[in-house]
């Protein structure tokens, strides 16, 4: 992973971590013991699902670059299911306070998106390969010729 990925991956997991752990806090005031818990795996669920999501997709534009953006759709959709389907399997559970499930999950993914967005736009990412060392030296790699001239 380079090292602007894994800053980015911390940069969105610390700020969902707090708002988790708000919500446990607020969840355990309102609905106690079963608001914590439903809120601690809601929070859980999001950051984990958030996180390979973007683990997934910068893989994706380092070995596949031409494949980014439809990976990107396919992730989004792929996300949106696993989610859905752990609503689905604890939609009726007696484990936890869903509404508190619910609430801290929104609000995890929320926070994950905003702070995604915000280390994209602070983020130094070249768009340009620059020169390596070897290119610059009078010996080393050949340099392409102007379009349109002989080679």
């Amino acid at each position: 992973m380079q090292s602007n990925d894994a800053r980015t991956l911390l940069s969105c997991a610390v700020p969902t971590a707090v708002a988790g752990v708000v919500a446990v806090a607020v969840s355990s005031v309102l609905a106690g013991g079963k608001g914590a818990i439903g809120a601690g795996f809601g929070a859980v669920v999001a950051a984990g699902v958030m996180a390979m999501g973007l683990i997934v997709l910068q893989r994706t534009a380092k070995y596949l670059p031409h494949l980014f953006q439809a990976m990107g759709l396919v992730l989004y959709m792929t996300q949106f299911l696993l989610v859905a389907v752990v609503l689905a399997v604890f939609k009726d559970t007696t484990l936890f306070s869903t509404k508190a499930f619910a609430f801290a999950l929104l609000a995890a993914t929320l926070v994950w998106v905003g702070a995604q967005t915000r280390a994209h736009m602070k983020a130094k990412i070249l768009y340009v390969e620059p020169e390596s060392e070897d290119e610059r030296k009078p010996g080393g790699a050949k340099k392409s010729a102007p379009a349109g001239s002989p080679s």
